[in-house]
Parts: structure tokens; sequence; C-alpha cells
């Protein structure tokens, strides 16, 4: 239930994301919602210990995990630039359905550094291409620029998520966090008041999207996911975070008055399907060389 109240969270979080960018720049955007996601998480670190159950102890955060925080923090700053940028120029309920491909990259992108990957993987990698070409091609006519930013989006977070796979196991996940995402927060505001300026009206009108996308998609769900996934397995927690993507067409559908076509609602579906089916059975011998040596 936590797992699902999670993507449900972060799915809205894309109506939001795209309603801010009527009013502000995507760098201060992202910037302020990683700071206000931040301050959330600040509180909880004297009782991360009690929050991650049943772990060994962790490593201090210094020397090459502390850089590898701050590592996760730039590439979180990259992904989080492609997607907005891209919701610029594409619906939100789209740009849901195409992130959630990392779920695929991940083991793709893996194999360089001596992941193994079965064929039902594959088969779900599959019909996702052949999804996003439905949704992408035939529903626009033509391929919409925005999808491309946030298909690169989705290439970004899959990088993204091989990093803390790393790093998660031998630090406490909520100070990685509070790095990591403190550190994205600094980056976005400091490239924002270059190239952007600042604007106090613009981010005044996006209040609400700041305060959704910054406490509860941030703050709130990256907490439950912690809570949740220390009793529910992993495949299974990727099932229910993957309905993200139709919780983003729901809400894009509901606030933001988004349509699709028979051919992108096709689309969609084969993209649901294959992020689903690349789940069902983890990888065998899905875990990195260095991460066994840890255990």
């Amino acid at each position: 239930m936590l797992l699902l109240i999670a993507a449900a969270i972060w799915g809205a979080g894309f109506t939001a994301q795209r309603a801010a960018m009527d009013s502000m720049g995507p760098f201060m955007f992202t910037g302020i919602r990683f700071a206000i996601g931040t301050l959330i998480l600040l509180p909880l670190l004297p009782i991360s210990s009690k929050l991650i159950q049943g772990g060994h102890p962790k490593t201090p955060m210094r020397g090459i995990y502390l850089i590898g925080a701050l590592l996760t923090g730039l590439i979180c700053l990259i992904g989080s630039m492609l997607q907005q940028v891209g919701l610029v120029y594409t619906d939100a309920g789209i740009a849901g359905f195409i992130t959630g491909l990392y779920v695929m990259f991940v083991p793709i992108l893996g194999l360089f550094i001596r992941y193994k990957v079965n064929m039902v993987t594959w088969v779900g990698a599959t019909l996702a291409v052949i999804g996003l070409y439905f949704l992408s091609v035939y529903g626009f006519k033509s391929i919409n620029p925005g999808d491309w930013f946030v298909l690169g989006c989705a290439v970004v977070w899959a990088i993204q998520v091989l990093m803390v796979g790393w790093l998660a196991p031998r630090i406490d996940p909520i100070q990685l966090a509070v790095v990591q995402f403190g550190f994205t927060a600094v980056l976005a505001i400091v490239i924002a008041v270059i190239i952007e300026g600042v604007d106090i009206n613009g981010i005044l009108a996006a209040t609400v999207p700041l305060l959704y996308a910054g406490i509860l998609s941030i703050g709130v769900a990256f907490t439950l996911q912690i809570i949740a996934q220390q009793k529910s397995p992993p495949a299974h927690a990727a099932i229910l975070l993957s309905l993200e993507a139709v919780f983003a067409a729901i809400f894009g559908a509901l606030i933001l008055d988004e349509t699709f076509t028979g051919l992108q609602i096709f689309g969609c579906t084969l993209m649901l399907l294959g992020i689903i089916v690349a789940q069902l059975r983890p990888p065998r011998g899905f875990i990195p060389e260095n991460a066994r040596s840890s255990s």
C-alpha cells in the first residue's frame, strides 16, 4: 500500500511539474523543489537508523562515498532538467510513460558493469520500445521534441539508479538522499540565477506545484519507498512503482484536460506492459560483483 501511494504521488507530480512551467523556468523550479525536499528529509537524519531496519552498519559518508553522492546529485540535476524541458513540449501523461522506461534501461546499461540480464527483461524492453514508437510517431504524426528530452531523462535516471544501487548498501540511504538532493538544489538554483534570473512573481504563481513537488514527490514519497521496501521484494516494489506512469496519465487527463488518441493509448498500454513484464522475474545474478563483496 505504501508503494502504491508513492507511485500515485509521483504520477501526480508530472501534472504539478507541467503546470509550473507556465509560470517559471525549469532550472528554478528544479532547484526550489529539491531544496524543499532536502529540508523535509533533514529531520529524518537522527532517526534514519530506525527507519532502515535489518541492514548492515553503514560506512561514514566521506571520501569516495561523498564523491559518489555528489555525482548522483549532478546526474539527478541532468535528469530533472531533461524532464522539465520535455514537459514544456509534451503532455504530463505521456512524459510519465516515457520516464517509466528507466526500468528497462537499468538492466540494459547494467550490462556494461557486469549485470546479467535474462530473456524476460529483453521481452519487456521490446514491448516498451514498440509502445514508444506508437506513442511518439503515430500518435503525433511526427516525433515530438519533448518526447526525446523525456526519453533522455529516462536514460539518465537509469544511470542514477545504478549509482544509487552501488552506494545505498554502503551508506545511510537518507544521508545519501540529503546530500544528493541538496547538491542538486544548489546547482539548479545557481544555474537558474545566471540563465533565467529570479522572477518572484513567477515563483509565487507556482507555489502549489512547488510545494507538491518538493514535499510530496521528494520528501514523502521517497520516505514511503524506503520504509516499504524493507519488507517488499524488489520485483514486487518495481511493479507497483511502475504504476506511476498510469497515475501520470490519469492526473494529466483530470487536471490538465490532456487527451490521448487510440494509438497513443495503445502505445502507453504496450509500454506499461513492457515495464511490468520486465519486473515479473528479477534477472538472475542482477547484482554487481562489487556489491556482493560488501555483504
